[in-house]
């Protein structure tokens, strides 16, 4: 009951809780050791249970999302890290997500929907960093590695990597599954649109939306050449035009949506997004909240395992533990 109720709320409401509907009291601050010392077993056990969920069939198409956000950390997790605060220094520490999930379904429209039981989640606040003379991936990697094994993911026909512009994305991606289609999120590509649009013409203007909705449907009709000229009559004057330019070239063969959307693919990581705000946001970033990494990871390992639908599961291996010990 308390690993439930700590994974989604505050330890001060959580203690409450226990106390309302469970006739138990327990302060805070034992809500809080006991729910990290539980988190601490679970994150354990993720690492070293990778036994696939299913043998059954798989649907013909696995997506694999990743995504990140920034969690507010204690100043002194922040030491020495640059950040997107003007004066340069940083608030957040980036907690990384990888998710799994089929979309065979369709709606009105026949576009794909995510299969209802079917995401599954990982996440920790840890590197995503290698260097071409490391000898082992890092640790993210070696996150999505565990949850693409327990998903089968690479067992797939098709299997289909969905990531915003993040270079780490990419590479970890491009290392683990090579024969994976990659897409870049349209959403996001958009927002870049959005962004340079208002950089060019100020923001809410009819001049921006006019130009960034031109350019979102070049993007959608796969006109990247007529979006690369439009943008680089831009590039001269506007920061933010010549980043997009190099972003849209480097990400071109992520971004055939046409070809996608023919394929009867997902397109935008929709998914992955509510995927952050349903493992970070509403946990980890309430008003006056500061976690430190080890703590955070904790709470994040229980709420992967709620939100997955393997917390009994691990419970049933707690017990076969203690029994066998």
């Amino acid at each position: 009951m308390l690993g439930s109720v700590a994974a989604e709320v505050s330890f001060d409401t959580s203690s409450g809780l226990l106390w309302d509907l469970a006739g138990l009291r327990i302060d805070a601050k034992q809500v809080e050791r006991i729910a990290e010392r539980l988190g601490a077993e679970m994150a354990e056990d993720e690492r070293q249970y990778t036994t696939p969920v299913s043998d059954g069939a798989l649907p013909p198409t696995l997506y694999l999302g990743i995504d990140g956000s920034g969690i507010p950390v204690r100043p002194e997790e922040l030491a020495g890290r640059a950040g997107k605060q003007p004066d340069g220094k940083a608030k957040t520490r980036e907690g990384k997500l990888v998710i799994v999930w089929s979309a065979e379904s369709r709606d009105e429209e026949g576009f794909p929907v995510r299969d209802p039981g079917s995401i599954t989640y990982s996440a920790a606040i840890e590197s995503a960093a290698t260097l071409d003379t490391d000898e082992y991936p890092s640790e993210f990697a070696e996150r999505v590695r565990r949850e693409a094994t327990r998903r089968r993911f690479s067992e797939a026909k098709r299997m289909v990597v969905i990531a915003d512009g993040a270079i780490y994305n990419w590479n970890v991606a491009s290392e683990l599954f090579p024969d994976a289609t990659q897409i870049l999120d349209r959403c996001h590509a958009k927002q870049h649109l959005n962004g340079v649009a208002n950089a060019i013409y100020g923001k809410g203007t009819p001049e921006a939306e006019q130009w960034a909705s031109q350019r979102k449907d070049e993007l959608d009709d796969e006109q990247l050449e007529e979006l690369l000229a439009a943008l680089g009559q831009h590039a001269d004057t506007c920061k933010d035009a010549k980043t997009c330019v190099g972003y849209v070239e480097r990400n071109r063969h992520r971004m055939r949506y046409k070809e996608f959307h023919a394929m009867e693919l997902c397109t935008t990581s929709n998914i992955v997004e509510s995927g952050c705000k349903v493992i970070f946001t509403t946990r980890f970033k309430h008003s006056a909240m500061h976690w430190s990494v080890v703590g955070a990871n904790k709470i994040l390992a229980i709420r992967c395992y709620k939100r997955s639908g393997r917390f009994e599961d691990f419970f049933e291996r707690r017990s076969q533990r203690k029994a066998a010990a």
